[in-house]
């Protein structure tokens, strides 16, 4: 006949099976909790970067927009060569997106902590993620930079030959092969990482409220880049009817 347990092994048995539930319920919410910090960690990120994609693109466009416009300008003159006094000045919406630049705080944050890689944990994603930036990197460099260069060291406001020299067509057509490029490629990432428009939309919302949106100062420096230009050209002509009359 078996002897039953005495009270104190009773007591034994109880303490440890409530110390080791104790312990598996601590770890396990434990990692439950760490689990539920790293998909928000991750989704956090993936939405930044896909925000940072959309501003770049917005950017990209309105850079297109006004090398566009430049280009048809610059056409209409070559057409039309006694339009160019009237006309020359209206590239300066290229001149001024040329000067802009894109913002890399995201991009740094992405590139300069390995713990962001192992946040993301998809090495699919931040592949097309570098590929994102080095073409946003190319871009800038080949299309923006080369173009302000050119016209800052063209004499494009003193004679027509040196305006119809800037290759604003060949400017154009790059632009838009980077912008579709760059589409494609965000695009792609917000497959794979299952965000929907919506998601990204609201996220955007969100950001934009902490940012001031009161006065856009590209546009004030266009104004008033035109301002000075056609004031120089004034005091140009001014000067030059003065050495006529002597």
């Amino acid at each position: 006949m078996k002897e039953k347990p005495s009270s104190g092994t009773k007591q034994f048995l109880l303490t440890l099976l409530a110390t080791t539930f104790s312990i598996i319920l601590t770890f396990g919410t434990s990692a439950i909790i760490d689990r539920r910090h790293k998909a928000a960690a991750k989704k956090e990120m993936v939405m930044m970067i896909l925000y940072d994609f959309d501003k770049t693109i917005e950017q990209v466009q309105k850079a297109e927009s006004a090398i566009h416009q430049a280009k048809e300008v610059e056409l209409e003159v070559a057409r039309h060569p006694e339009y160019y006094d009237s006309l020359r000045f209206y590239i300066m919406p290229a001149v001024t997106v040329a000067s802009e630049e894109f913002s890399e705080t995201t991009e740094n944050i992405f590139s300069s902590n390995i713990e962001t890689f192992n946040t993301l944990g998809n090495v699919n994603f931040v592949h097309e993620v570098s590929s994102f930036y080095s073409q946003r990197r190319s871009y800038q460099q080949q299309v923006l930079d080369e173009l302000k260069k050119e016209v800052l060291e063209s004499e494009y406001a003193q004679n027509i030959e040196s305006f119809l020299d800037i290759g604003f067509p060949t400017y154009y057509y790059t632009s838009y092969a980077y912008l579709k490029s760059i589409q494609t490629t965000r695009n792609r990432c917000m497959q794979m990482m299952k965000v929907s428009e919506e998601e990204l939309k609201e996220f955007s919302n969100q950001r934009l409220v902490n940012e001031d949106h009161s006065e856009d100062p590209g546009s004030t420096n266009e104004q008033m880049l035109m301002e000075l230009f056609e004031e120089e050209d004034i005091l140009k002509q001014a000067k030059e009817k003065l050495e006529q009359n002597h």
